[in-house]
């Protein structure tokens, strides 16, 4: 198998909704986005499927490393292999992959965020630095875009974050911020138990509000100049906004269960983004 072929199969493999925004893109671009997505998938994958939090980290630091290694011509990783020809040319520099790396370590060493400041740090970390480097590989042409990448990452991170409650809290993490969990009295242990109430699903109305805002801001970010080249973000931003609402829908079911939207209705609202540039 190649480098190229492993990060595809990555891609495909994931079954994640990014997937579907990549299909839209020029092949070299395609090639670029698969295999910065496979480096994200992999090191997110260290932290979800390692139990013993040493390993992990000697697995974090490892790749630290073989970032170091990609970037003086010396990738050992398929994945790297398949990323290193894509950085020169859409500006991809070494402290963009390690802060992924940061946030993937702030896993291990933080399950909880007193408030709403320490996860939009988080935030940054796993989501807006990742935006960022994919405004570049979409065809960035304005240095504006780059805070519009950001607060869309914010933005679907904070999807993520309401998706995966019950995935997470099962995992031992609650990434909602205790300070918003003391304002509508949930406690902790009622969502660790996956225990529904009209508090939760306040607090819970709550993160949904703020994400929404931050779609909008996001959309209110982009300048005119890039709207074309960044479909793809505004693919993933239609997605993510669909399944927002699908979930509030459902009246904020995500103790239980992790409600997503069938393949078809995610391609459906990529190719409305691309075919007729509206979400």
């Amino acid at each position: 198998m190649t480098p190229q072929q492993y990060v595809q199969q990555q891609a495909l493999a994931s079954g994640s909704s990014f997937y579907y925004a990549f299909l839209f893109l020029p092949r070299p671009r395609r090639a670029a986005i698969t295999a910065f997505y496979a480096f994200c998938r992999e090191v997110d994958d260290v932290v979800d499927e390692v139990s013993d939090a040493g390993v992990a980290q000697t697995k974090l630091a490892w790749w630290e490393g073989e970032v170091a290694r990609t970037f003086a011509g010396q990738p050992s990783h398929p994945v790297m292999q398949a990323l290193l020809p894509h950085c020169s040319a859409y500006g991809i520099e070494p402290h963009h992959l390690q802060a992924v790396i940061e946030g993937c370590r702030m896993d291990l060493e933080q399950t909880r965020y007193l408030d709403f400041a320490g996860l939009a740090r988080y935030c940054h970390l796993v989501a807006g630095v990742v935006g960022e480097v994919a405004a570049r590989i979409f065809g960035q042409t304005d240095a504006r875009t780059t805070e519009y990448a950001h607060k869309l990452g914010l933005a679907l991170q904070l999807t993520n974050i309401i998706r995966d409650v019950g995935e997470d809290a099962r995992r031992g993490r609650i990434y909602l911020p205790v300070a918003e969990l003391q304002q509508f009295d949930v406690k902790a242990h009622e969502i660790l138990q996956g225990q529904y109430s009209e508090r939760f699903t306040a607090l819970m109305r709550f993160q949904a509000e703020r994400a929404e805002r931050c779609y909008d801001e996001a959309l209110a970010l982009l300048p005119a100049a890039d709207r074309a080249t960044q479909k793809p973000g505004l693919m993933m931003a239609s997605i993510y906004r669909t399944l927002l609402r699908e979930i509030a829908h459902e009246n904020f079911q995500v103790l239980h269960q992790r409600i997503q939207l069938t393949p078809l209705r995610k391609f459906w609202l990529a190719w409305k983004v691309q075919a007729l540039g509206r979400m």
